[in-house]
């Protein structure tokens, strides 16, 4: 009788170490408080897209910085991207984090909440041409008929793919740095405006302000006039 009920009592005494490891282990990786913690349907929401609007995504520039602490060198990432919808909006952000695909999140989760809108001319190029001014950087954007397609270079040409523009030519002067390329090339597109505002503004129809350029014949002016929508 005494060995049956220290057996029952060794079986028992496992039986309730074996339930503590598996609380244990429930906490830790398996159970629901790790379930609740762990970071997969933050990622999730971090990745959905408002709208469900297709974006078009490109990183322009990474710059790897590092900083010599006691225990050696501890590196960082810094990334530029350039987000728009292809049809008038662009937006830019910079991210900075401890791994690449990190910082490329965060830069582009700030490009999406600082997007403008462009008005575009027939949907492919610009309306008038501009001129942008950051820092040391100085950037030209030029209208472009038909056919000429995306003339510039770098991050430029990331802002314009994503954009939407098809035809555009440009000239960047006094510095390659693509931050501040980026920067004078939104500060040239910011002030573009469409026929639509300015006739709307100075109280005169459409039709007066196009035919006034140059590249465009007394029997398009109507008919263009009619075709702009922004």
């Amino acid at each position: 009788m005494a060995d049956e009920t220290q057996i029952d009592g060794v079986e028992e005494t496992s039986g309730e170490a074996e339930g503590r490891g598996r609380r244990g282990r429930g906490r830790g990786r398996g159970g629901e408080r790790g379930e609740r913690a762990g970071r997969g349907p933050r990622r999730d929401q971090r990745q959905a897209e408002p709208g469900g609007e297709e974006l078009i995504e490109k990183l322009v520039h990474i710059n790897r910085v590092s900083k010599t602490v006691k225990g050696g060198k501890r590196f960082g990432f810094a990334a530029l991207v350039v987000v728009g919808d292809g049809k008038g909006r662009v937006g830019f952000g910079h991210g900075k984090a401890r791994e690449v695909p990190e910082a490329i999140s965060k830069g582009t989760a700030a490009a999406k909440k600082a997007m403008v809108r462009v008005p575009l001319r027939d949907g492919r190029t610009l309306h008038h041409d501009g001129f942008g001014h950051f820092g040391a950087g100085k950037v030209y954007v030029r209208s472009a008929p038909q056919g000429t397609g995306i003339i510039a270079g770098g991050p430029m040409r990331a802002v314009f793919e994503s954009l939407g523009v098809a035809d555009v030519v440009t000239k960047s002067v006094g510095t390659n740095n693509p931050y501040n390329m980026i920067r004078a090339t939104f500060e040239a597109l910011t002030v573009q405006v469409s026929p639509k505002s300015v006739a709307q503004r100075r109280g005169k129809k459409i039709s007066d302000l196009v035919g006034r350029r140059g590249d465009v014949v007394a029997a398009a002016v109507e008919a263009e006039a009619e075709a702009i929508t922004e």
